[in-house]
């Protein structure tokens, strides 16, 4: 008797047997159980998930004649009567299986809609199964439209593609699509354990988990490389064949590698770079063990605890690493793992492809106190200044004139009568950066003698480094615009508005009111009050609501007025928030004022054309 590989003889044969796909499971079972069946199924996944077997189970499903032969439509086959044996091996007359792939064309479907026409011969319903339905022409498209829209009723279309994106969404519409997802690691690992205890051959855990993560979520690849891996061990699955198998690399030069990435050990990272060449393993493997690890370590950085079994014996060690390594190289890494893959294939080596990857890190990796490397620019960043002016005093620029000539009277220039640095420092408010202009002084036509004259080096704050120019931001706003941007709302005091206003700023410093209490409170004005009454008056009708209008009126009470509250809707002239609003306005003006009218801010905007940016001067 020939050999039967796993991937057929374990082969669900009815619903309860699949594995990872309960969504479709449920889907069906409950369909069928109802008998609310659609006259057409289109399964879509990657390879190995299951498409053809729920095709086939949907199949003995619909046709199932029971043990007794007096059976109906279940989802529970019963896997022992003529229909079902004859689907599970291929010689029901009633179910017609298509390779699009090799049977794409417009007349294959057309032979095989021509048989549609015919009642069952042994079953209850015809199945047409498409297998690969997205191969086929646009041509044999349009030929099977009509009929998949309306089949007779004993007609049922299964239809399975790899890629559902290819097929015209008029065939979509049409069918009621099923998405078979990739299957979990864990998972095909649990089903593998079970086959085998079935087989009786005895598999390491940490073998299980090394197929299950090569099988990419297909079940039908982990059987296949389960078979695959039998026969290398002679019987048996054990961790170090199976990884010699799949060419994989020992999580031990894995962690070996991120512990002298975290610890910056340059040395180390070279050295197992280069054990990893002559032991002939692959450096596009290790990068992707690497960023499995990479991202265990994550999820524990996050969570705190290792999300994966803890029975996995490398768990310690992704903890271990988890603590040793920030969580922001944590994440370059993890990047630098993914994309570093795509750079093998570009490179002459990849042993060398692979090293570069794993240095590159330590590039990126901050150094500690070490200085960075000086960078020579024609422009220098000016500095943000967040404390006081009078901490960090600004030294201005002076440049020296050249030397004149004895026979030519010396030229003081205007730029020489700089102000000393303690002068700026006091002229200078908070937050603001002065432009310092490095340019040539003005030449006359008669100046011949300096163009070969050296000019003296410029010093700034004792620095060696010659700044050239800084960048002055200009914006096409005035300082008449920003006062109007911020101009305050029409307020007309009022005798009851300054008793409202105090009233309410003593609610929100004892914080009495909050959210949209608050907001009635600071957007209302106090128009009468009796000794049992006050009338307040709003603009917006959502802040008058009951609950709000109650909860003001208990604080109230709470501080000492006990009265009721009644609320109109009309025009409000004075609210606290309109006061609280001028008086910012007031406190900019002022702040603005005192900037502008400074003598020396208004040197540098006549002589150097320097200009406030807009929104930057704040009141203290």
């Amino acid at each position: 008797m020939s050999y039967l590989v796993l991937a057929r003889k374990y082969r669900p044969r009815n619903f309860t047997e699949m594995v990872g796909q309960d969504h479709v499971v449920q889907a069906l079972t409950n369909a069928l159980t109802t008998q609310r069946l659609h006259h057409a199924y289109l399964f879509t996944g990657t390879r190995g998930v299951g498409k053809t077997t729920v095709s086939r189970i949907l199949a003995k499903s619909l046709n199932c004649q029971g043990v007794d032969g007096n059976g109906g439509i279940t989802a529970t086959p019963c896997g022992v009567c003529q229909a079902c044996s004859d689907i599970d091996s291929g010689r029901f007359v009633d179910y017609t299986e298509l390779d699009a792939a090799s049977n794409r064309g417009v007349d294959e479907v057309q032979a095989l809609l021509e048989q549609a026409v015919y009642k069952p011969v042994q079953g209850r319903f015809k199945v047409f199964m498409i297998d690969e339905v997205h191969m086929l022409t646009n041509t044999a498209f349009n030929a099977m439209l009509k009929t998949l829209e309306e089949p007779p009723e004993y007609l049922k279309f299964v239809l399975a593609t790899t890629d559902p994106q290819k097929v015209p969404v008029t065939v979509l519409s049409r069918c009621l699509q099923f998405n078979l997802r990739p299957m979990a690691p864990e998972t095909i690992r649990e089903h593998l354990a079970k086959v085998l205890e079935v087989e009786q051959v005895s598999a390491e855990v940490q073998a299980l988990r090394l197929l299950a993560r090569a099988a990419r979520g297909s079940m039908r690849d982990a059987l296949s490389l389960t078979d695959q891996a039998i026969a290398f061990g002679s019987g048996q699955l054990q961790e170090a064949t199976v990884r010699q198998m799949l060419g994989s690399v020992d999580r031990s030069y894995v962690f070996r590698l991120i512990e002298a990435l975290a610890l910056g050990e340059g040395k180390t990272v070279v050295e197992t770079s280069e054990a990893l060449r002559l032991n002939g393993l692959s450096a596009a493997s290790t990068l992707e063990e690497m960023s499995t690890v990479l991202q265990r370590m994550a999820v524990v950085q996050t969570m705190g605890h290792v999300a994966a079994d803890e029975s996995d014996p490398e768990a310690a060690d992704t903890a271990r690493l988890a603590a040793l390594m920030p969580m922001d190289e944590t994440q370059l890494l993890y990047s630098i793992c993914l994309h570093g893959r795509a750079d093998l294939g570009l490179a002459p080596d990849e042993y060398a492809a692979l090293t570069m990857v794993l240095l590159r890190l330590l590039a990126f990796k901050p150094q500690g106190t070490q200085p960075p490397a000086e960078k020579k620019t024609l422009i220098s960043p000016a500095p943000a200044i967040s404390a006081p002016v009078a901490a960090a005093p600004i030294a201005v620029v002076a440049r020296p004139p050249a030397p004149a000539p004895v026979a030519r009277p010396a030229v003081v220039q205007p730029w020489e009568d700089a102000p000393t640095a303690p002068a700026v420092a006091d002229a200078v408010p908070p937050g603001h950066v002065i432009p310092v202009r490095d340019s040539a002084p003005p030449r006359h036509e008669d100046d011949d003698f300096e163009e070969n004259t050296p000019s003296a080096p410029v010093h700034i704050a004792q620095a060696a480094t010659k700044v050239v120019a800084v960048p002055v931001r200009q914006l096409g706003e005035t300082r008449a615009d920003a006062s109007a941007a911020q101009a305050s709302p029409v307020l007309i005091p009022t005798e009851e508005g300054d008793f409202w206003h105090a009233t309410v700023q003593q609610l929100i410093a004892s914080e009495a009111v909050n959210a949209m209490v608050r907001e009635l409170a600071l957007q209302s004005q106090l128009i009468a009050r009796d000794t049992d009454q006050w009338l307040l008056r709003v603009e917006r009708e959502s802040l008058n609501q009951p609950t709000t209008r109650e909860r003001l009126t208990n604080a109230l009470q709470a501080a000492g007025f006990g009265v009721q509250l009644a609320v109109e809707v009309g025009r409000v002239t004075d609210s606290p928030s309109r006061r609280n609003s001028a008086a910012s306005a007031e406190k900019q003006l002022a702040a603005e004022k005192i900037i502008f009218d400074d003598p020396f801010v208004q040197s540098m905007m006549r002589d150097f054309g320097a200009k406030i940016v807009p929104g930057s001067i704040k009141p203290l």
